[in-house]
């Protein structure tokens, strides 16, 4: 057989294994319509957990030379699709030097937009907010579906995460962190993001939740996190806002390590540790941990 020809079969081959793909994508699409039919009736049908575990199953099932990132990717623009046709789906992201929906475009360009649409697809419709409550009221009213912000930093002036304090109907969650898929070399290490959409948060085994404590006096952060240690629960982040418009109200960010929902004894353990000086403490969303640089590692190529 000559080299041509075996050239040849092997194209041929891989013509096969691509109507193989495409077969089962069609056949994916047809299992999900059916999920659609199940989910009939919700106003808002994504699933951050069932997405990030999908993922989670498929980076640690890879084996061979083909890149983690671009297969959790094509994943991503696989998972994205189908929501597309399940229903209304769209992006905002704040961005203050942006135009609102429906004022003059200008050049968008930036971390935040880019890890949006490297999130949720390259033809997903998506809009600049130039402010953050704004963007909120917009995924509270399903203007837009989901909303991508800034991850919350400590003496922030004006912080939207206090906007999410609420049990109203349909009050957004925070649902995925961002990049999700590792961070590019062309992006700048601390430039991530936090997914708002009103959906009840679910563990995936990899979380980290968002909790905030309200009180008529200021906590110390120190002290929070000691608090919540003696809860059994670990602080990663915490932070603290108080209300201009009411002096005494001062609420307490705190970004723990696992899942945790309103009703966990923990949450009660906590507001005793704290002395009972807590008014109120409500989680406000969770997300499955991003897949990191390590995880999204593939294997050398052997050469013979």
């Amino acid at each position: 057989m000559s080299a041509d020809t075996s050239l040849d079969a092997l194209r041929r081959e891989i013509d096969d294994i691509d109507n193989n793909i495409h077969d089962l994508i069609m056949r994916r699409t047809q299992v999900v319509e059916q999920v659609r039919e199940a989910k009939r009736g919700q106003m808002v049908k994504i699933r951050p957990a069932r997405e990030c575990s999908i993922l989670y199953r498929l980076i640690e099932r890879h084996k061979g030379p083909f890149p983690k990132r671009e297969l959790a990717r094509i994943w991503r623009e696989l998972i994205v699709a189908t929501l597309s046709f399940e229903g209304p789906f769209s992006i905002g992201v704040h961005m203050p030097d942006a135009p609102d929906p429906g004022e003059p475009r200008h050049d968008r360009r930036s971390g935040r937009w880019n890890m949006a649409r490297d999130q949720y697809g390259s033809f997903t419709p998506m809009s600049g907010y130039s402010s953050a409550r704004r963007l909120i009221d917009a995924v509270r009213s399903h203007e837009t579906t989901v909303g991508v912000l800034a991850i919350p930093e400590r003496n922030e002036e004006k912080p939207w995460w206090p906007h999410l304090a609420s049990k109203a109907e349909n009050t957004p969650r925070i649902i995925t962190r961002l990049p999700f898929i590792g961070a590019p070399g062309d992006r700048e290490p601390n430039d991530q993001a936090l997914v708002i959409c009103p959906v009840t948060s679910e563990p995936t085994g990899r979380d980290r939740t968002y909790m905030v404590v309200e009180s008529a006096d200021e906590i110390g952060l120190e002290r929070l996190s000691t608090a919540c240690k003696t809860a059994q629960m670990i602080t990663t982040f915490t932070a603290v806002w108080r209300d201009p418009e009411t002096p005494s109200r001062y609420l307490h960010l705190a970004e723990i390590e696992g899942f945790i929902t309103d009703d966990d004894s923990r949450i009660l353990r906590l507001s005793e540790s704290l002395d009972g000086i807590a008014s109120s403490i409500m989680t406000i969303g969770s997300y499955g941990m991003p897949l990191n640089v390590q995880q999204l590692e593939t294997e050398k190529q052997t050469k013979d």
